[in-house]
């Protein structure tokens, strides 16, 4: 499907009237919903490994059947998934904040948060939860935040 890259609406360049198209609002929609779901279907993963863990970790003969080198693997593989699920989860926040701007306030939806200026569709598509344009994004980055 071909997006127009322009956004067709002149005056948000300026602050005024909306600031994409309400062809590509249902397109970044769609993106936001479908990479919602992708996450839940991550984080319902670890989830289910981590219910399948505590189950075979249950045994009583569980802790004496691994050498402690096992069991520190282990302990690491586990943590190295609570981490994913963490960072998965901040995603899957991250999507459900932009859904809601774009469900609050669709005609300011894909302006940057700290310039007002119009983030360029190109970047919502890649990445449609962006809160800032790419200009302020690099000053942030190169600030270290």
């Amino acid at each position: 499907m071909s997006i127009p890259n322009s956004n067709g609406a002149g005056p948000a360049a300026n602050g005024a009237g909306p600031v994409l198209s309400r062809k590509q609002l249902a397109h970044l929609e769609r993106r936001l919903l479908d990479e919602r779901k992708r996450a839940l279907r991550g984080l319902g993963l670890f989830n289910r490994a981590a219910q399948s863990d505590r189950a075979s970790g249950d045994s009583d003969l569980a802790a004496y059947t691994d050498h402690m080198a096992d069991q520190g693997t282990e302990a690491m593989e586990r943590e190295k998934a609570a981490l994913f699920a963490t960072k998965e989860g901040r995603y899957f926040y991250r999507l459900q904040e932009a859904l809601r701007r774009l469900y609050r306030d669709p005609d300011n939806f894909g302006r940057c948060h700290a310039t007002g200026r119009p983030i360029d569709f190109e970047r919502l598509d890649a990445l449609p939860h962006a809160r800032y344009c790419i200009e302020h994004k690099r000053e942030l980055e190169a600030r270290g935040g």
